[in-house]
């Protein structure tokens, strides 16, 4: 456990949900655990038990990829974990593959409806819907991606012909995206259970990011937005290559100040936590600290690529690489919005910063 870590409480001490089962955390509210195919090798689902029109059941807060794996976990938890009842909602935080992938499936299965912002909604079900070079910008198409980040000096050939050959990676986890759903907005209130949960939309991470505050049970389920071990990630993506998603980010934790104290967030990857706003300082203080190394090694000129060992010093595979890239050139983009580095097109045709 590292330092940081030790300054935060986890109520369940080791303890994590049996695959195929659900461990109560709140009144009402379980947790699951599903595998992923990465090197972040987990996510964490939610089930809240609810009553919508009369009919008792269960709310599923986000889904797990698309795999047969996760599909036969989830049959386990029907028999284990509902207490006989139907899945009556479910609602997904964001558009990421992991967490909106098997939407399509538990929604048809139960036939229940799907409640997502907007603006993840409509990416989800236009990324799904498309593959190959035809897809829609940023989700299954390699050859964008491998453009993007050649331009930020990501030119080595073999890493190159691997993003390209990702084109089907969207797709290939969230196979299908139901046609039809429920918007939530920022500050909606949502009664689960006979209670109202509280939506709080953040940006940086996702386009419309989704949480759920309940200030009854005092629960944060924080999605993507605040995890207790590792930074969420902040990246700049070919779709939207002159976004500035990191100050969208921070600003967003602000959205979390008037939460009580010893709120219990349940977040999408690590251990369910207490001390929060201790969290939240330490993404802030986490992301100055990489600023500062960034302009320290702009003293020269620098692609994206060559902040990438700056920021990371481990080795990254290549998933974790696209990450590790788009997060380099969200720093950098946001110390050159801030007018802090100036950028260039070398001869290359690589974009480099340098300080001013």
């Amino acid at each position: 456990m590292n330092p940081n870590e030790q300054k935060l409480v986890y109520p369940f001490g080791d303890t994590l949900p049996e695959p195929g089962h659900a461990l109560a955390v709140a009144d009402g509210v379980r947790w699951l655990r599903m595998p992923l195919p990465f090197a972040l090798d987990h996510i964490n689902l939610w089930l809240l038990r609810d009553e919508i029109d009369g009919r008792e059941g269960w709310t599923i807060v986000d889904c797990g990829v698309g795999r047969d794996d996760v599909k036969a976990l989830w049959e386990k938890v029907f028999e284990t974990s509902l207490d006989g009842l139907p899945v009556l909602r479910v609602i997904v935080t964001h558009m990421h593959p992991d967490h909106v992938g098997l939407s399509g499936w538990l929604c048809e299965r139960w036939k229940a409806s799907l409640w997502m912002s907007m603006t993840d909604f409509m990416t989800a079900r236009l990324w799904s819907t498309r593959s190959g070079d035809e897809a829609a910008p940023g989700g299954p198409n390699g050859t964008a991606a491998a453009e993007h980040f050649g331009r930020h000096g990501l030119v080595d050939p073999d890493a190159q012909e691997q993003i390209r050959a990702r084109a089907t990676y969207y797709t290939g986890l969230v196979p299908s995206v139901p046609p039809r759903f429920r918007r939530l907005m920022d500050g909606h209130t949502v009664t689960i259970g006979g209670r109202e949960w509280r939506v709080i939309v953040g940006y940086g991470h996702a386009p419309e990011h989704l949480s759920l505050y309940c200030d009854t049970l005092q629960v944060l389920i924080s999605g993507d937005m605040l995890l207790p071990r590792i930074s969420t990630n902040v990246s700049v993506f070919d779709f939207e290559p002159e976004s500035n998603p990191l100050p969208l980010y921070l600003n967003s934790l602000r959205a979390y100040d008037d939460l009580a104290e010893d709120t219990l967030v349940l977040p999408s990857h690590g251990k369910p936590f207490r001390n929060m706003h201790e969290r939240i300082r330490q993404q802030h203080e986490h992301h100055a600290e990489r600023l500062d190394e960034v302009i320290a090694a702009c003293a020269q000129p620098m692609s994206a690529a060559d902040i990438v060992p700056v920021m990371f010093r481990r080795k990254l595979d290549l998933h974790q690489m696209t990450f590790a890239m788009g997060e380099a050139l969200a720093h950098l983009h946001a110390l050159y919005f801030d007018g802090k580095l100036k950028r260039s097109v070398g001869e290359d045709g690589v974009i480099r910063f340098q300080v001013c």
